[in-house]
């Protein structure tokens, strides 16, 4: 049997090579992509992680079965080139949060077939989040009752292996579970997780896989997810602060085999997620960052269209996601505020990225495919790149970027890519 490539991950900071892994959470298959290429020169295999709500057993807001995602990172690894060995899959959020409005026994029939077409599908990394309660019970529940639950979700999984030279899978587990995909609220500072409860949570979860029989699928438990002290919300970015992290960094010497994995670490620069990694937040989770940048590259190259063929199109680019958006406006309401301008700027530039649940539009897709087949594979002046997408230009000008449509995209999502890949291997030769 072929061991699982993170196994050994809390031991990787004491050796020669990377310290950490990004995890890629994206269902665009050009964030995919782009992740793909800033991974390919590197040491790293390539961690690609689905949600709960994205992929399921009934499809998930992408409408992709487990078995169905992988086919579709498989076929894009094999556009891009990109090794199939080095692929790693994983399971984020996994448990009842599709399902909390549904009482306590249902919702957990479904999380357990969700998690059981995970492991069946060959997903290695599960991590198991019960931390929500469903209908009539609290928002949040205590330890004991979300390791039972979480231990009840691995005895699925390990009854659904593929078998054969299949890894076994590694589990995440955790209580202080960061809101998938930011903040809700505004925020403005974080309570970090207390090395009690890291170290209380821990005891738990062994105590309930051990009272199902599961020591050896505990002896696969690799990380904790606990809060470092970093998120974002609609318009700002709280920073990692190492400081009042420190406390709980040393309690992982109290935690043999496990590192802790960060949520919500989009948009922390690269020094931060060099800290968060040599402090052994070793598993970087990310996600809206990566098509905030690609909408970014998107709009960029929606004004380049404007200059080089003015009224060519019926509408811009911005100009359809927003009607798209306001037709559609179940994904935002709820989440932005203030005026009608101020929905409206959210609405395109919010760090929570709303705007990436309607990629899968028609609409949108097809504003997509008729600006890069206006723009197609013609050389864009480097003016324009300067003014519209000026991250970009220095790569552009140096030669290392193609000035093309799609490339200008696939490089803006690896630029920032690059950055989570520099922070895992802060103490190895990738540059």
């Amino acid at each position: 049997m072929t061991p699982n490539p993170l196994i050994d991950i809390h031991a990787w900071r004491h050796k020669a090579g990377p310290s950490g892994i990004p995890s890629i959470c994206t269902a665009h298959p050009l964030a995919i992509e782009g992740a793909m290429r800033a991974l390919k020169p590197s040491a790293l295999p390539l961690l690609i992680e689905a949600t709960c709500n994205q992929v399921n057993q009934d499809g998930g807001y992408t409408g992709m079965t487990p078995a169905d995602f992988r086919a579709f990172v498989e076929a894009i690894a094999e556009r891009a080139d990109f090794p199939r060995e080095r692929l790693i899959l994983g399971g984020d959020h996994l448990g009842p949060n599709p399902w909390k409005h549904l009482p306590v026994s249902e919702a957990m029939d479904k999380a357990r077939a969700m998690i059981r077409s995970y492991a069946a599908a060959g997903f290695t990394k599960l991590h198991l989040d019960c931390s929500m309660g469903c209908a009539g019970e609290p928002v949040a529940l205590s330890d004991a009752d979300t390791a039972q639950r979480a231990a009840s979700l691995a005895e699925a999984a390990e009854a659904s292996v593929p078998g054969g030279n299949s890894p076994l899978p590694v589990y995440i587990i955790g209580t202080e579970v960061p809101v998938p995909g930011g903040a809700t609220e505004e925020i403005e500072d974080l309570e970090v997780t207390t090395p009690a409860s890291a170290i209380a949570t821990v005891a738990a979860h062994k105590a309930a896989f051990n009272d199902r029989g599961l020591g050896d699928a505990f002896s696969r438990v690799i990380g904790l997810v606990v809060q470092p002290g970093v998120e974002f919300d609609n318009h700002s970015v709280i920073d990692y602060k190492p400081v009042a992290a420190q406390d709980l960094s040393a309690a992982l010497d109290q935690l043999p085999g496990l590192v802790f994995e960060a949520h919500s670490t989009d948009y922390q620069t690269q020094s931060a997620l060099a800290s968060l990694v040599t402090d052994g937040f070793a598993i970087l989770k990310v996600g809206p960052a990566l098509t905030y940048k690609m909408r970014q590259a998107f709009y960029g190259l929606d004004a380049i269209a404007e200059e080089l063929y003015p009224n060519a199109r019926a509408e811009t680019f911005r100009a359809t996601m927003e009607r798209v958006m306001q037709g559609s406006p179940d994904n935002w309401e709820r989440y932005y505020h203030g005026s009608l301008d101020e929905k409206m700027l959210q609405r395109h530039f919010s760090y929570s990225d709303r705007i990436r649940y309607y990629w899968p539009n028609p609409a949108a897709r097809e504003a997509v495919e008729v600006l890069f087949n206006l723009l197609g594979d013609r050389i864009l002046p480097e003016t324009l790149i300067g003014q519209y997408l000026g991250e970009l230009y220095p790569a552009v000008r140096e030669g290392r970027l193609s000035p093309t449509a799609r490339e200008l995209t696939l490089g803006s999502i690896e630029a920032l890519t690059r950055d989570y890949v520099a922070a895992s291997c802060v103490n190895d030769t990738f540059s």
